[in-house]
Order: structure tokens, then C-alpha cells, then sequence
């Protein structure tokens, strides 16, 4: 007996196909997998700590050990302004905001390298990948903040000149900014690398250097007028002077610096989501 199958009554979960909108970020497909989302944020953390003696200890080691780096060289051998902070607290807020950052630009600019196996055998949203390591960088990053807490208390009891600021209410506004933006880069960096190979072992030596172009050793209240105007055009400057100011009541938080990161964010942004997706649907062919 032959069975008549009607296509127009077929219904199906899901459809896959070959040509989509550069627009089409599939929010919905992503939500549908949200659980391999939090499977590839386990994975990440089990695959890096695995087999360490520390462990997640290593959360608070890193930007302990950075911050005494910090405070003996460029504040006391280098006697770099603070904006009369003490020093410690001064590098850890720094240190902190930037760390999430960096995270997620560096280990987002690796995922079509990393993952090459897993995509070209199974089909998922790949945006689901790099969401995963913003995702976990999320996790660490509240570790720190933390570690720069108790900091932050320690010296309060000392009688350290600090205070909080009302801008503290942006502070969900700042993480969800520095995500974002190391988010963009990471996805433009690693559509790049799909045929510019070259451009992977650039990645932690350019985010160390940007390092220094933005206020996490120093305030911008100290640059030198002539490169002033270049350490704000980084958008990262604008973020770091606003976490400062709202924790600690120093740095230069403006309306119109943190508008401008803001905008400079979503611009790559966009700009990332429209190269990952083109690229994604070509890059086994490549990688």
C-alpha cells in the first residue's frame, strides 16, 4: 500500500537552510538551545580548570598577583598618579573591569578555529559558541568583583577617602557594555582568522597593548593633553572611568563619554553579528 504524504500539512520543528538574512540573529533558535548553552559553559570551566591543584582558586590568584605587579611597579617605582586612591584599589578596579573584557575578546577571536570539528559535523546556532564564553567569563568576572569587594571593604576599615556614587545603578549597564564590545571583536577577529591565520597570535599581544592605551595602570585625569584625545577614543576608557567613579568616587565619568562608548559598542556590535553570520556559512570550507 502507498502512502500519500500532503507536504502542505507537513510541520516541522526545525528548518535549516542554506540562505539566510546577514540580519537574522535567531534568537529563538538560541533560546531552543539553551540548554548546550549551558552545557558549553560547564564544559569550559571543567576543561580549564581540569587537572589543576587550585583550581577555581585561580579566579582570585590572577588579579591578586596583577594588582601587587601593578602597584610596585607603576606606583612605586613608576609613581604614577592614582587620583589619590590607594594604590591597590586603584589597580584592582582596573584590573577587574578589564580582565572581563579581555577574556571575552580573546577567547571569542578562537572559536571557529577551536570549534572547527563540532561545526562541521553538527548543526546548532552557532552564535550559541561565543555566547557561551561571554557567558562563563560572566561567572569568573563576578568571582573578582568579589575579591575587589573585600579589597574594597578592607581599606573602608583602614579609613581609606573612597566613596560610592549613585553611578553604581550603571553598573549592570557597564558589564552588559563590556561584553558587548569584547563580544563584536571577538566575532570580526574570528571571521578574520577563518583565512588570516596570522591574525591569531596577534590577539593577546594587541589586547595587552590596548591595555595601555586605555586608564587601567593610570587615570586619565594624568594623561598628557597631547595623547588625551586618543585614550578616549578607546571605548574602554570611558567604561573603566565610570566603573571607577561608581565604586570609588574618582575617575572622569561624563553623560558624553559613556554615550560614546555606548554607541562605538553597538556599531561593532552589529558590525561583528553581520561578519560571523556571513562567514559561518562558508568557513569549513576554509578553516
Amino acid at each position: 500500500m502507498e502512502t500519500i504524504v500532503n507536504k502542505d500539512t507537513e510541520r516541522w520543528d526545525l528548518v535549516i537552510e542554506g540562505r539566510s538574512s546577514l540580519f537574522d540573529l535567531k534568537f529563538r533558535e538560541v533560546w531552543h538551545y539553551r540548554d548546550l548553552l549551558m552545557m558549553f559553559v560547564k564544559r569550559d570551566f571543567v576543561s580549564f580548570y581540569k587537572q589543576t591543584i587550585l583550581g577555581p582558586l585561580w579566579f582570585f590568584i590572577q588579579p591578586l598577583f596583577t594588582t601587587i605587579i601593578f602597584t610596585f611597579v607603576f606606583g612605586n617605582l613608576a609613581r604614577l598618579s592614582t587620583d589619590g586612591l590607594p594604590q591597590p584599589l586603584f589597580y584592582l578596579a582596573g584590573i577587574t573591569a578589564w580582565n572581563y573584557f579581555a577574556d571575552c575578546i580573546t577567547k571569542t577571536s578562537t572559536v571557529f578555529k577551536d570549534n572547527a570539528n563540532i561545526f562541521g559535523k553538527v548543526y546548532f546556532p552557532r552564535l550559541i559558541m561565543p555566547l557561551s564564553i561571554v557567558t562563563s567569563n560572566l561567572v569568573r568576572f563576578g568571582v573578582q568583583m568579589l575579591l575587589f569587594l573585600g579589597v574594597m571593604g578592607y581599606f573602608a576599615a583602614t579609613g581609606a577617602d573612597f566613596r560610592i556614587t549613585s553611578a553604581i545603578l550603571l553598573f549592570p549597564l557597564l558589564v552588559l557594555m563590556m561584553a558587548l564590545l569584547g563580544l563584536g571583536l571577538g566575532l570580526i577577529i574570528t571571521a578574520m582568522t577563518t583565512k588570516y591565520r596570522d591574525l591569531s597570535f596577534l590577539v593577546s599581544f594587541g589586547v595587552q597593548l590596548l591595555m595601555y592605551m586605555t586608564t587601567v595602570i593610570y587615570p586619565l585625569s594624568a594623561a598628557p593633553d597631547k595623547y588625551r584625545r586618543l585614550i578616549e577614543l578607546n571605548p574602554m576608557t570611558g567604561m573603566i572611568e565610570a566603573f571607577r567613579h561608581a565604586f570609588l568616587g574618582k575617575g572622569e565619568f561624563s553623560a558624553w563619554s559613556l554615550g560614546y562608548s555606548a554607541l562605538v559598542t553597538l556599531i561593532i556590535m552589529v558590525l561583528g553579528v553581520v561578519i560571523f553570520n556571513k562567514t559561518e556559512k562558508n568557513f569549513v570550507d576554509t578553516v
